[in-house]
């Protein structure tokens, strides 16, 4: 019977987020758990619960209940809104707690945009490093600044920016004059990603091969010729 009772109570979704991020977003471990009782009550059908209901179900009393209510109505973490029963002909208020989960959405997509800037940031950390690892010596100022006006300015990504270097070390041409008539040229012709420049690359080689009149029937990686494509003259 127990058991039974126990299961006919029901049970309420809690969202991961709420329980992750109340403290970010100002909340104290009783105003979540606040929340917590509203959110029961709304989804049994009670859209107004008093702060005695309120209070019965936790250690804080009525008197501190109302106050935190205002509170987080006075913070826009907590709406209210009226309703009309249109059989009865009357308005009542609830409570709502979409301003709630907007706030954490918001968290949410904050959260998302540092981690998009700290991976941004280590990309562009690993250019520097890559290019003085191909080059074999520290790179100049005026290297680096190119290396940052690329990225700041040119709005080029360092993924492309590293597809560039591997051309250019494959062209035996390793030199940022180079490297950057690779990426003006993918610009131009809107590539914008390793993949799509690595398409483009394979493209003008099978040009490439037709023209110098290699049969196109399949050899050894040994005997084929991989035509280097001069960027410079293009």
């Amino acid at each position: 019977m127990l058991f039974e009772k126990w299961m006919s109570e029901g049970s309420v979704s809690i969202p991961n987020m709420l329980l992750k991020s109340y403290k970010k977003i100002g909340l104290s471990d009783t105003e979540c758990m606040l929340f917590i009782q509203l959110h029961v009550f709304i989804e049994s059908g009670n859209y107004f619960p008093t702060p005695i209901e309120l209070a019965e179900r936790m250690t804080a009393s009525s008197h501190e209940m109302s106050s935190m209510l205002r509170s987080l109505v006075g913070r826009g973490l907590l709406g209210m809104d009226q309703y009309e029963d249109k059989e009865k002909g009357v308005y009542f208020e609830a409570y709502t707690l979409q301003p709630l989960w907007n706030r954490l959405m918001d968290s949410l997509k904050e959260e998302e945009q540092i981690q998009k800037e700290i991976n941004k940031d280590q990309l562009e950390q690993n250019v520097f490093v890559l290019f003085e690892k191909e080059f074999g010596r520290p790179l100049s100022p005026m290297e680096l600044e190119t290396l940052k006006i690329w990225m700041d300015e040119d709005q080029q990504s360092p993924e492309l920016i590293l597809t560039a270097l591997k051309e250019s070390v494959l062209s035996g041409k390793l030199n940022f004059r180079y490297i950057d008539r690779i990426l003006f040229e993918w610009k131009k012709n809107g590539i914008k990603t390793p993949e799509a420049a690595k398409q483009y690359g394979e493209k003008f080689r099978v040009r490439q091969l037709q023209k110098s009149g290699q049969s196109d029937k399949p050899r050894k990686d040994s005997e084929l010729k991989r035509p280097v494509y001069n960027w410079l003259e293009s």
